[in-house]
């Protein structure tokens, strides 16, 4: 089955674990994604008490600088223990390598390290005005795609939009994780380049990645379990 990973894009301890008391009768707990909001603000034990509970973690800081210090950095990260982690496909092959490096652990094993592509709030007039890349986004996309796969990398995230091309120029092995979903009309917020659970499952994506349509719901396990049945078109 493919999974639903819930953004808990919240300002502190407190909060995530009020709202995770809502999933505490849940068979099997939700994957969530732990971003720079959160991790700032409680650090490294955060995401170890969350695992001491048995929860999946993507850790989404998005790590983008030399090649040493990326190293560096992911061989601290890898004893989290947590599932995926993820760096800006913009740094360069090098650098993703560097990341591989210091994510794999003495004994070879390592979390599933996935790349940036394009951010979901990019559009092609951003892209080309402030970024000055003028190639088309979508062909952007699959370049840093096809560089991350290179680098040895397990995926990228995306829009999902995107997902199946990925599939078809890297191999369906290849992880998407794709942002940029919601629910059929709701608010796009600061997404561009968004779609419906429904749609991304039937565009390929592996990986939903939902924060505010789930976390700011009125009922957010039901939200929750609607966007898996949508993905999963259960």
């Amino acid at each position: 089955m493919k999974d639903v990973i819930i953004a808990c894009d919240f300002a502190d301890a407190e909060a995530v674990w009020a709202f995770l008391k809502r999933f505490e009768h849940e068979e099997v707990k939700p994957y969530l994604k732990i971003g720079m909001e959160l991790f700032y603000a409680e650090g490294p034990d955060m995401v170890r008490e969350l695992k001491k509970q048995g929860y999946r973690i993507f850790l989404d800081l998005k790590l983008h600088d030399i090649p040493n210090t990326v190293r560096k950095a992911m061989a601290s990260l890898r004893n989290l223990d947590v599932d995926i982690v993820n760096l800006h496909a913009s740094g360069g092959t090098e650098m993703m390598k560097a990341a591989l490096e210091g994510l794999t652990r003495p004994d070879g094993t390592r979390p599933k390290l996935i790349a940036v592509t394009q951010l979901t709030s990019t559009s092609q007039q951003v892209m080309e005005s402030e970024l000055l890349i003028e190639h088309p986004l979508d062909e952007v996309v699959m370049h840093y795609a096809k560089n991350a796969r290179k680098a040895g990398l397990d995926g990228v995230v995306c829009s999902p939009l995107e997902a199946g091309k990925v599939h078809e120029v890297c191999g369906a092995d290849f992880l998407t994780i794709t942002p940029g979903v919601r629910f059929a009309g709701g608010e796009k917020g600061d997404q561009v380049r968004v779609t419906t659970p429904g749609k991304a499952g039937e565009l390929g994506a592996d990986f939903l990645v939902m924060g505010r349509p789930i976390t700011a719901d009125p009922d957010p396990l039901a939200a929750y379990h609607r966007a898996m049945q949508e993905f999963n078109q259960i």
